[in-house]
């Protein structure tokens, strides 16, 4: 399928897990905001059409992301409507983000809020999480000076934003736990909700969460996914999320998913109300029930078992020729790594077969793959010969390691790394390569005690906090978290402390040169050459 499947989630704050927001803080805000003339504007987007003609204008624009259930939402809407009042040249527009997937998928969202900040048609900044400061700055920086003529001065000192309304909803953020650290905490799901959660999944072959029954649907985009079901001619089950609160939250953080209706086959999402549409009308959606075993209701098409007898299930009574055989093995072991698929690794037809090339190219791997879309003789034949009955399926050297559930887990585990080392196929990794990894994973990366979060050392959040307050993003290890990167960087880098800083690969130093890079008003340019 040559539409990619995106997927993202978002951060869960329903109401009752979010501290509300007080009456005097209510009160405060209001009446900061009534002291200005309210003369700018919000708009709420409704396609990702209506957003393309906004923002190839090359105006700036600014996005702001937002949920019904998230509190910090609100909270920072208001912030957002007052900055639209200094800066009425600038559009500021809102998008609910679990109702316009779309444009939420072509921005990576994956917590809310979430702003984007847009000039010239293309983004140049974002911020995730409930910072008004933060907004003020950048809004100030995309925007420019909210009076021609005048420098556009940091917002977070009061140009763009009063003063009493930052002061005050910063100070909310703070006790709320509304940060943008806060909001980008991984929620949980207990051991008993998951086996939940699996069970219902794996409760029939083909199976809809969906708002209402298949009788009375309660939304159209439920309704829409019925009725290519039914259209299909296939057998399921269905489960109503709008009976069980519980069901309907887990399930969008168990499959990363933030939305509904979602569609399973066999245990794997396949994805929701788009995508089922779009699998449906390029006869996707038919082979991926077929390659599962799954037929139309009343099909009496013959199915080609396995047997406890031969290798893979050969017998005489396969069906295989001697030719085909020989074929398939040769195909099988015409590279130590051996995928097939369906379409190619640069244009996967199908999530599954995209799924295995991702985690192949993760580790690094070297494969060859074979489209078995183009020859019916070995898409059928193969199922036989490996006894195994969809695509994709992978071979190392020779061996069916199996499809994309599987090598999903055995990538989790480390499973399938310890097998491409035993196998030869990859290099154990050492200590040195593993340093150099850590290293250039990001373009910026901070080497400290603790995290950005809760750092376990003065030096390190002094370096943490000079980073943020230019506006730097990096990614960070605590090296309390292992021993051995702690000791080994120390040799690599030739530098005896922590923090360390690097750029591009390249080390830069650690706190006192850190510092004294920002006192100089040079950090910032270090970091972007």
């Amino acid at each position: 399928m040559k539409k990619q499947r995106h997927r993202f989630l978002l951060i869960n704050k329903r109401k009752g897990k979010l501290c509300c927001v007080s009456a005097n803080f209510c009160e405060c805000v209001v009446s900061g905001w009534n002291k200005r003339k309210m003369s700018g504007s919000v708009k709420d987007v409704k396609s990702k059409a209506e957003l393309d003609n906004i923002t190839k204008s090359g105006e700036a624009v600014i996005i702001h992301f937002w949920a019904s259930w998230c509190d910090a939402s609100k909270q920072m809407d208001q912030v957002f409507s007052h900055l639209s009042t200094d800066f009425p040249n600038t559009h500021f527009l809102t998008v609910e983000a679990e109702e316009q997937p779309e444009i939420s998928e072509a921005f990576s969202v994956s917590s809310v809020p979430y702003f984007v900040f847009v000039k010239d048609g293309k983004t140049v900044d974002t911020l995730e999480g409930a910072d008004p400061s933060s907004l003020a700055t950048k809004v100030a920086r995309v925007a420019g000076s909210a009076n021609p003529g005048e420098p556009a001065a940091p917002a977070s000192l009061g140009m763009a934003a009063g003063p009493t309304v930052l002061e005050t909803v910063k100070e909310f953020a703070k006790e709320n736990g509304s940060s943008p650290q806060a909001n980008q905490a991984q929620p949980g799901l207990s051991d008993t909700l998951k086996n939940r959660l699996q069970q219902l999944i794996d409760s029939h072959p083909i199976m809809l969460f969906m708002k209402g029954n298949p009788e009375a649907p309660r939304c159209g985009f439920s309704q829409k996914v019925i009725d290519i079901l039914k259209d299909e001619n296939v057998k399921f089950g269905t489960f109503d999320i709008l009976s069980d609160n519980e069901v309907r939250d887990g399930l969008k953080l168990l499959s990363n998913w933030p939305t509904f209706p979602q569609l399973y086959c066999k245990g794997e999402l396949l994805g929701g109300c788009d995508i089922a549409i779009a699998m449906h009308e390029s006869g996707e959606l038919k082979e991926v029930f077929r390659d599962h075993g799954i037929d139309a209701i009343g099909s009496v098409e013959a199915k080609v078992g396995g047997s406890e007898n031969g290798k893979g299930g050969i017998t005489q009574s396969t069906g295989l020729s001697t030719t085909l055989t020989s074929r398939l093995e040769s195909l099988i072991n015409s590279s130590p790594v051996m995928l097939f698929m369906k379409g190619k690794p640069t244009e996967p037809k199908c999530g599954f077969s995209g799924k295995v090339v991702a985690i192949l190219q993760e580790e690094k791997v070297t494969f060859e793959s074979f489209d078995i879309l183009t020859d019916e003789e070995v898409r059928q034949g193969l199922k036989v010969y490996s006894n195994w009955s969809s695509y994709p399926q992978l071979y190392i050297k020779g061996e069916l390691i199996g499809g994309s559930d599987i090598v999903l887990e055995m990538q989790k585990s480390g499973e399938l790394k310890r097998i491409l080392v035993e196998k030869g196929i990859v290099q154990k990794e050492t200590l040195e390569d593993h340093l150099k990894s850590l290293i250039t994973s990001s373009p910026v990366m901070l080497f400290m005690k603790g995290t950005p979060d809760a750092p376990r050392c003065g030096f390190s959040s002094k370096v943490v906090n000079a980073l943020k307050e230019k506006g730097v993003s990096f990614g960070s290890f605590d090296i309390l978290s292992d021993e051995a990167v702690r000791q080994g960087l120390k040799v690599f880098s030739n530098w005896p402390t922590f923090p360390q800083l690097y750029y591009k690969g390249e080390l830069i130093g650690g706190c006192d040169i850190i510092l004294e890079l920002r006192d100089n008003g040079e950090l910032k340019s270090t970091l972007s050459e």
